[in-house]
């Protein structure tokens, strides 16, 4: 067979779409490596193969996503966005777990609607900016700041400082993707900075400690308590590792102490696949989520439907957010916000939705059609 006709009626521009599932596969099954080896330090063999389990429920859901028509979701933008501020209202009726009121249990499961607010906002954000004088003009940015802060707000007081740190990111880059105008870009940027001391007096005890304790980091070792015992066991974590990892150096700390670190599968997942896997396994992961965005970027840039164009903007920023924090996190860069891995992390609700939106992206570039340069945005009135 001539090598041309490998390549018959494939179309270079479509490479991003092509390249999204196996990047996303080999980001699970790091993940599900990483916490697995939690697993085997903490003694208990379980979530690992509940993670690979939720991998499967999610492919449906991912397909689902896929199928169904996305401009659907412009329609359906408000009636979900109000079903899901309803839901983070409930959220305050049921009984608090380790101090937070995040979830609603649904028999065998639990459904974190904070999850799903993230998809809902970035497509009411999206179905608004279709129009330009609700870019263009200083009044029309007033509703989306709104509709921004509403779920901040409530998510703050879950408390979940994390996942309320995700949607001014994604209004930014909508914004952007919409042409707004700097000056108008500018502006928000400065009343978001005039809010901080705003943001800090609705902050927790414990939010406001996870801040200082950035500041107050030095190495003590175990003496370390609080989040600055965090900060100190995710860094001694990665470092335990070395260059080759665990996995194939075969050594190991005498001390069980050095390997304790609390929430590991969950927010710190990356230093236990540091610790398994060595550098070149932390290399991996941020080459593969730079990958990742890059695919995401090439999708939403050369996508020439203006919602999908927003949309999948709102998707990519929330995703490489979402990174950027938690890495920083864990690297004692910036605050230990509790927010997961996207893909890495154990969790069935960050999982799922996290398929969801992969899924969605992948429609976008799908049904739309991909073309070499992107367009001018082209608005609906």
């Amino acid at each position: 067979m001539k090598p041309g006709r490998l390549l018959h009626g494939f179309r270079w521009v479509d490479a991003p779409l092509w390249c999204l599932p196996p990047t996303v596969l080999l980001l699970f099954l790091l993940g599900v490596s990483g916490i697995a080896r939690g697993d085997e330090l903490a003694g208990d063999g379980t979530l690992a193969g509940r993670q690979l389990l939720w991998g499967i429920i999610s492919l449906p859901v991912a397909a689902a996503a896929i199928a169904f028509p996305y401009r659907e979701w412009r329609r359906l933008a408000v009636p979900l966005f109000v079903i899901i501020l309803a839901l983070l209202v409930a959220v305050y009726f049921f009984p608090p777990r380790n101090g937070s009121r995040r979830w609603i249990p649904l028999g065998p499961i639990d459904m974190q609607p904070s999850e799903i607010a993230k998809l809902a906002t970035i497509f009411l954000l999206s179905r608004h900016f279709l129009f330009e004088r609700n870019q263009r003009t200083l009044i029309g940015l007033g509703g989306p700041l709104l509709v921004t802060a509403i779920p901040v707000v409530l998510i703050l007081r879950e408390p979940d400082l994390g996942t309320s740190l995700l949607f001014f990111p994604v209004l930014f880059a909508i914004l952007v993707a919409a042409g707004a105008r700097l000056s108008h870009m500018g502006l928000a940027i400065g009343l978001g900075l005039c809010l901080l001391p705003a943001l800090w007096s609705v902050m927790s005890v414990e939010q406001k400690s996870r801040v200082t304790a950035v500041f107050q980091q030095a190495d003590e070792g175990a003496n370390r308590s609080g989040d600055g015992y965090h900060l100190n066991q995710s860094k001694q974590m990665l470092a335990l590792g070395g260059a080759w990892g665990s996995q194939f150096s075969g050594e190991s700390v005498a001390d069980p102490a050095a390997y304790r670190l609390p929430a590991a599968r969950t927010d710190f997942v990356l230093c236990l696949i540091g610790e398994r896997w060595g550098v070149g396994g932390s290399l991996a992961v941020l080459v593969l989520y730079a990958a990742l965005i890059l695919q995401g970027i090439l999708i939403a840039f050369r996508t020439h439907e203006p919602f999908g164009r927003l949309v999948a903007t709102g998707i990519v920023a929330m995703l490489g957010t979402q990174c950027l924090i938690n890495t920083a996190m864990t690297v004692g860069l910036a605050p230990i916000t509790g927010l997961t891995l996207p893909l890495l992390s154990y969790g069935g609700s960050s999982l799922v939705m996290t398929m969801a939106s992969l899924g969605i992206l992948w429609n976008i570039g799908w049904r739309r059609g991909l073309r070499v340069e992107g367009e001018p945005f082209r608005f609906d009135g």
